[in-house]
């Protein structure tokens, strides 16, 4: 194999709003770009390791130790058949946003060397274009004035923050939302892992008949949620459930699940977050990828995954972008019209500002 050019280089852009994450108020997105490249240029690829402060246990500085570390084993990833890198990866034992870096780099590279798509294992022509649900966060007023702006634009999916301690205000958002838009766009609830079950269940008798798809980690004790459907009728969708307690999906009746969501930076990589969604369509339930704020690089690359995991994509989770102050490729990513052209996302996410990123070491391979 001819010499391969490894390079690390840090970004920061801040937040156009603060963002709480479990409580922790983050003003800054700050992550790294780990940049393979071969010899003469020709080929060029780029993944993104962006731990985010109250989601990730490592930070930003453990995650670029660890990257740097791995840094000489990058040519055995490349070599490796693209089925056994899932298990080469995770047998380094990184941190999960390290690890989906890792990976992303490392399909990119494949496919700039070769002009196609990233070789996923068992993937399908991509569906185009793929559908973004908007997030909805705050008082009334504001969410319904962010609902039209966004339903004007071409969004038919939103997703509404529930906190604890205002169900009533997110009540009186859900009914007024039920009231405009019955029929005409689709709304989500995320709870975050909030809500007692006492809490949750009084909270979902309340909630109009057929007005949510789902709730998202409705409850703290996420081995209840059998009992919060039972006694409410509403669906469930999982996120934190996934990679803190994985085994706890086999014990949750199917019946009672909307939706499988999927953020792979903390997941843990690609190649799990693809193997969940496989899991989603045995189970006849969405497979929705997500982020966790992170740049165009990315969700460009989740926007693919959704692209090939499913022949009707559900709406993803990429609106984080409308947080972010600006992006780093050069052509930004783009919800436009509520949805995204996933292979367009891909490869524009490829293509960098250079003078927004800042150096942090460079290596031949």
């Amino acid at each position: 194999m001819s010499p391969i050019h490894a390079d690390i280089r840090r970004y920061g852009i801040p937040f156009s709003v603060p963002v709480l994450i479990r409580g922790l108020r983050v003003e800054r997105r700050e992550g790294l770009l780990l940049r393979l490249m071969t010899a003469d240029g020709g080929a060029v690829a780029i993944g993104e390791v962006a731990p985010l402060p109250g989601l990730h246990d490592e930070t930003l500085d453990e995650a670029e130790r660890s990257l740097t570390a791995l840094i000489p084993k990058i040519p055995a990833l490349i070599g490796c058949p693209v089925p056994e890198l899932r298990a080469r990866v995770e047998a380094e034992g990184l941190p999960p946003s390290v690890a989906t870096g890792v990976e992303m780099a490392v399909l990119n590279f494949l496919a700039a060397r070769t002009g196609a798509l990233p070789p996923f294992p068992e993937s399908s022509a991509p569906a185009s274009p793929v559908p973004v649900n908007a997030l909805l966060d705050g008082a009334p007023d504001a969410v319904l004035e962010k609902a039209a702006a966004s339903f004007s634009g071409g969004f038919r999916a939103f997703k509404l923050k529930v906190r604890p301690g205002r169900t009533s205000e997110a009540l009186a958002c859900i009914q007024a939302f039920h009231r405009i838009y019955r029929g005409r766009a689709e709304l989500r609830l995320d709870a975050n892992q909030s809500l007692g079950l006492d809490e949750a269940v009084e909270f979902g008798r309340s909630i109009p008949a057929g007005s949510v798809a789902y709730i998202e980690e409705p409850l703290m004790d996420a081995s209840q949620i059998h009992l919060f459907h039972e006694r409410t009728g509403i669906l469930s969708a999982l996120d934190e459930t996934l990679w803190q307690c994985p085994g706890l999906m086999e014990t949750i009746p199917a019946k009672a699940l909307g939706a499988l969501v999927l953020k792979p930076n903390r997941i843990g990589g690609l190649m799990k977050s693809l193997e969940l969604a496989g899991l989603a369509a045995r189970l006849g339930i969405p497979a929705v990828f997500s982020s966790a704020f992170e740049t165009g690089v990315s969700l460009g690359m989740y926007a693919l995954m959704a692209a090939i995991s499913s022949r009707e994509p559900a709406a993803s989770g990429l609106d984080t972008i409308s947080f972010l102050e600006y992006d780093l490729p050069v052509v930004a990513f783009s919800t436009s019209g509520g949805s995204t052209d996933p292979v367009a996302a891909w490869r524009n996410g490829q293509r960098l500002r250079e003078e927004l990123l800042e150096p942090h070491g460079s290596w031949i391979l």
